[in-house]
């Protein structure tokens, strides 16, 4: 099935959003840094990822929250696009999700054993024609981390938690790479966030981090975190991919805020949050998400 592509015009207000996004996230880093940035495509078309993955774009990665959106998607596209689950996790999907997406390159929200042990399970079922398109031989993960204690936010605890989990997917689960940890922190701690107020939220996922590396002896473990209001702290914090959906895929150049309905409303944010399939109380799931991903400059990887 071949896939209608974006207009001209389109493409190019993709592209230029694009490149607005990556230049901002330039200026953040202040240095070489690579940082990731991927462009949330949920509920987009296929065509407006087409765009901006085909040159002149060359973008790689790009976020899914549900899994049939991404089955469909992955199908469609390029097998060279690398795909994120980013949406809440459920164990009765892991398996489906790890074992049948072509081009899975992470899964970003696994907060317990039996997630972790189901994806394994799933990778280790792919057919021998998806692990041929496969980047490498195991799946990446990133493990949750929640970070403010909220009871309605997933992941586990930064402390004892976060290694345990980390220690599982290290001994127990030899399909699994842990790529790093991940948190969505606080709404207010995120809003309160400037150059001169580090987020608390960073600074516990990064110590959480420090701890996993100190006491499993693994190195390279990224950070995952940052929202619109706060992205600059969190890559100041060393943050390697913050969940953020860019206005990348916008046509407007606007992200879209939360109503709280169930329905997008146009915002002022150049990204906004992205709203996950998790069911916490809240309405926010484990892809409430900003992201930043691979695009046009060779230091982003």
């Amino acid at each position: 099935m071949s896939i209608p592509p974006a207009s001209p015009a389109r493409a190019a207000t993709l592209l230029a959003n694009l490149t607005s996004v990556t230049s901002r996230i330039t200026a953040a880093a202040k240095s070489d840094r690579p940082i990731r940035l991927i462009a949330v495509s949920k509920l987009k078309p296929a065509s407006d990822i087409l765009a901006l993955h085909q040159p002149p774009g060359g973008h790689l990665h790009f976020g899914e929250n549900y899994l049939q959106e991404l089955q469909e998607k992955a199908k469609l596209l390029p097998a060279s696009i690398r795909w994120h689950f980013i949406g809440g996790l459920q164990s009765n999907k892991c398996v489906t999700l790890a074992r049948d997406v072509r081009g899975l390159w992470a899964v970003e929200s696994v907060d317990s054993e039996k997630k972790a042990s189901l994806l394994d399970k799933g990778w280790g079922e792919r057919s021998a024609e998806l692990r041929a398109s496969d980047a490498e031989d195991r799946l990446r993960v990133f493990v949750q981390v929640n970070t403010s204690g909220e009871e309605n936010k997933s992941g586990v605890d930064p402390g004892d938690g976060a290694v345990a989990l980390c220690r599982f997917i290290r001994d127990k689960c030899p399909r699994l790479r842990l790529q790093g940890v991940m948190t969505i922190g606080a709404i207010a701690r995120s809003k309160a966030t400037t150059p001169e107020n580090e987020n608390e939220d960073f600074l516990c996922l990064r110590d959480t981090r420090d701890r996993v590396v100190k006491e499993l002896g693994l190195e390279g473990l990224e950070l995952s975190m940052g929202m619109s209001e706060d992205f600059e702290g969190a890559i100041a914090l060393g943050s390697d991919e913050s969940h953020q959906l860019t206005t990348a895929m916008s046509s407007s150049g606007r992200g879209y805020t939360h109503t709280g309905s169930g329905t997008n409303s146009p915002g002022n944010h150049w990204c906004s949050r992205d709203y996950g399939t998790g069911s916490n109380s809240n309405g926010y799931g484990a892809g409430d998400a900003y992201h930043y991903s691979n695009s046009l400059s060779s230091n982003y990887k």
